[in-house]
C-alpha cells in the first residue's frame, strides 16, 4: 500500500471510490482527476495495478512477461487510440497467430491460406468462396442460433470441426451450442493471403511494457491506489454519499442474491528454455484434445525491436477451465444459462443509484482492452462527471 493517511481517512476525504485497477477503472481514475481536479481512491484486491494486462519484466532474460496471458492493443477508435497515446508508445507489431491440428500448422483466423492447406489445393479467392460456399449448404444452416451453428454458417462443418470445435471445448469448458453466436463473429474469415489477426488501423505493443504505461496513467496525486485490498472487507467504512465505480464481478457485488455467472479463469505454467526460439510466433494455438492446454505464448516475439543478452527464452502455457469462487474470474461465459441471471443483476445494477459498474466483470460483457477504454471514457462523460458534479454542488 502507498504510504499516508489510513485507509478510512482516505476514503471518507475522497471524492470517488473505484473498485479496480483494471484498464476501466484506472482510466475512470485519470479523467476525474485531470477533468475535475477530484481526488480518487482506487482499491485494488491483488498486488499490483493494471488487471489481467500486468506484465513485468524478467531479471535474467530481459524478456516482458505478461503474467495472465498475452495482451495485444488494437483499435480503430481515434479518441482511444489519441486518449491511450498520453502514457505510452507502441511498437509497430502486428499480431499473427498459427493453430496446430494434427501435426500440421495453419494461419489463424481461417483465411485463403489456411483454406488452401486444410483442403490441399491451390484456390483462388473465388474457387475458395465456392467451396466454403458449398460446405456451408450441406449444412443447411440458414438461421443459425448459437456458436457451432454460426460457426458452420461461415466456414463449413470439415473446417470448424478440425480448426475451431475443440479449441473452443477446451477454452469455455462449455457445449458450443451453449455459446452465443456473437462470439465467433470476433473473428473474421478472409479469401486472401492477410494473416493478420486484428483488422483494426492501429496496433502495437507499448514500447516500455504495460506497468509503465499504467504507471503513467496514475502520476496525479490527486490518485491514489491501495493494493491488496477486498473492496468486500472495507464497504461498509466507505460513506453513503461517496460515488462507486465498481469493476468487480457484478454477481458478487450483490451477493449471488440471482444466482452464480459462468465465468472462465485461466491457469498457466511458466518455462524458461535455453534455447533462443521455441515456436517461432508469439501465439500458438492447440486445437485438438490431445493437448490439455489452448494455446502456447512467446513473448519474446511480440517485441521484435528489443535486443536480448541471453541465447534463452520463456514460453508459458494456458490452462482455461470454469471459474470457483475463490479464483480469479477473467471472461463471461454468457451461456444460455447465464441469461436470466444476468438480466436480473442488470435490473438491480439500474436501482443501485451510488454506483456505477463498468469493465469486464462489472458488466458480464467481453471487452477487449480498446473497448473496456473507449466505455470507461463514455460513461465518465454519462454518468461518472454528472455526478460527482452534482454532489459538489450539494
Amino acid at each position: 500500500m502507498r504510504n499516508g493517511l489510513d485507509l478510512k481517512s482516505k476514503l471518507n476525504s475522497t471524492e470517488l471510490v473505484v473498485v479496480g485497477a483494471g484498464l476501466f477503472g484506472l482510466t475512470i481514475a485519470e479523467r476525474v482527476s485531470s477533468i475535475l481536479g477530484a481526488k480518487v481512491l482506487v482499491l485494488e484486491r491483488r498486488e499490483h495495478i493494471g488487471g489481467n494486462a500486468h506484465s513485468y519484466f524478467d531479471t535474467n532474460s530481459g524478456i516482458e512477461i505478461h503474467k495472465y496471458g498475452s495482451h495485444l492493443f488494437h483499435t480503430s477508435n481515434l479518441k482511444v487510440w489519441e486518449y491511450v497515446n498520453k502514457f505510452t508508445s507502441f511498437n509497430n507489431y502486428q499480431h499473427k497467430v498459427l493453430a496446430l491440428h494434427k501435426n500440421k500448422f495453419y494461419q489463424m483466423p481461417i483465411n485463403l491460406s489456411t483454406i488452401c492447406t486444410f483442403y490441399d489445393k491451390n484456390l483462388s479467392p473465388t474457387e475458395a468462396k465456392e467451396l466454403i460456399s458449398t460446405e456451408v449448404g450441406f449444412a443447411g444452416l440458414l438461421y443459425p442460433s448459437n456458436f457451432e451453428e454460426k460457426a458452420i454458417s461461415l466456414i463449413g462443418r470439415p473446417l470448424y470441426e478440425a480448426l475451431i470445435m475443440n479449441y473452443t471445448k477446451k477454452q469455455w469448458q462449455t457445449n458450443p451450442k451453449d455459446l452465443p453466436a456473437e462470439i465467433i463473429t470476433r473473428l473474421p474469415v478472409r479469401y486472401d493471403f492477410n494473416s493478420r489477426y486484428f483488422s483494426d488501423t492501429w496496433e502495437g505493443l507499448p514500447l516500455n511494457g504495460y506497468s509503465q504505461w499504467f504507471e503513467n496513467m496514475i502520476t496525479n496525486p490527486l490518485i491514489q491506489v491501495e493494493l491488496e485490498v477486498d473492496f468486500f472487507n472495507i464497504r461498509h467504512l466507505i460513506p453513503k454519499n461517496t460515488p462507486i465505480v465498481y469493476t468487480g464481478p457484478v454477481d458478487r457485488y450483490f451477493d449471488f442474491k440471482a444466482g452464480h455467472l459462468g465465468w472462465r479463469t485461466l491457469d498457466f505454467t511458466l518455462e524458461t528454455l535455453p534455447i533462443e526460439d521455441f515456436q517461432g510466433i508469439s501465439v500458438m494455438n492447440y486445437s485438438d484434445l490431445e493437448f490439455p492446454y489452448t494455446r502456447i505464448h512467446e513473448f519474446k516475439h511480440l517485441h521484435p525491436e528489443r535486443i536480448y543478452k541471453l541465447t534463452s527464452t520463456i514460453v508459458m502455457k494456458e490452462f482455461s477451465r470454469f471459474c470457483k469462487e475463490v479464483d480469479e474470474p477473467y471472461y463471461p461465459i454468457n451461456a444460455s444459462s447465464d441469461r436470466a441471471i444476468i438480466s436480473a443483476y442488470r435490473q438491480m445494477v439500474s436501482k443501485e443509484k451510488n454506483t456505477v459498474f463498468g469493465g469486464r466483470l462489472g458488466s458480464y460483457k467481453y471487452l477487449d482492452m480498446h473497448m473496456a477504454i473507449a466505455s470507461a471514457l463514455q460513461i465518465f462523460e454519462n454518468e461518472v462527471l454528472p455526478k460527482l458534479k452534482r454532489n459538489r454542488m450539494g
